[in-house]
């Protein structure tokens, strides 16, 4: 019988904002293994699970100590935030994986910071949109750039993950910078802090007043497209209609 290990996005980390599939994937489970700021968020009833933990950049550890509880015919949930797909753990599960024989993965989608974010904010990815990290810890910055003239050039909607930190505290005043070679200054633009969770913080402005902005690891920004616009405090971006207001 082939071992299973469980790879499930969480979302923002509260239970009411996973999926069934994701919580009743973790009360299964024997062992649950993640980022201890990811295992900090789960309810008191999963912490009687055995949890184990890595520091940042111990990803690929993380990885192989799901494998080798599995291989002891332990049931194994590795969590990540959002979506495991998306800037999360599943890509580096499959490339280890290949060491190990007989072991499937079992891919649990959760909320993406980029849909959850945006739902605080209105309706700011309501058209075509791209997602880009502005951490360089594996991506070069040069290519980060690229990515985000093209983004501009293409007129998506943009969602930022990663906008700073303390080692990077001014990205997003560089990637603001970078985005204003091809977008003006009075774009709508927004940003949502500890999304899903205590003290969720949302702002709209523009992308000058965005430049300056003082965000954190836990922030998501959103620059609209040539469309968006505020509507009521909320961002929206215009899905295409034409739509005939009365009175």
């Amino acid at each position: 019988m082939k071992q299973i290990i469980n790879v499930i996005g969480m979302g923002p980390g509260k239970e009411d904002m996973m999926t069934r599939e994701a919580y009743e994937a973790l009360c299964k489970s024997d062992v649950i293994v993640g980022y201890k700021v990811y295992l900090d968020l789960i309810g008191d009833n999963l912490k009687t699970k055995e949890l184990i933990s890595t520091p940042m950049k111990q990803e690929e550890k993380r990885c192989r100590i799901c494998y080798e509880k599995a291989l002891e015919g332990k049931k194994v949930s590795i969590i990540c935030s959002g979506d495991a797909g998306v800037y999360g753990m599943a890509s580096l599960m499959y490339e280890i994986g290949k060491e190990y024989d007989g072991i499937e993965l079992n891919i649990i989608p959760g909320i993406t910071a980029a849909t959850s974010g945006a739902a605080v904010l209105g309706a700011p990815l309501n058209h075509d949109f791209c997602v880009i990290s502005l951490s360089d810890l594996l991506t070069p910055w040069e290519k980060i750039e690229k990515r985000l003239e093209c983004a501009a050039m293409g007129d998506f909607a943009i969602a930022i993950y990663n906008p700073s930190s303390q080692k990077r505290h001014d990205y997003l005043k560089k990637a603001c910078e970078i985005l204003l070679r091809n977008i003006e200054g009075d774009r709508p633009c927004g940003y949502v802090m500890n999304i899903g969770r205590e003290q969720t913080k949302a702002v709209t402005c523009t992308l000058a007043e965005l430049k300056d902005a003082k965000v954190d690891m836990f922030t998501t920004v959103f620059i609209g497209n040539s469309t968006s616009e505020i509507v009521g405090g909320k961002l929206v971006t215009k899905r295409g209609y034409q739509v005939e207001l009365n009175g």
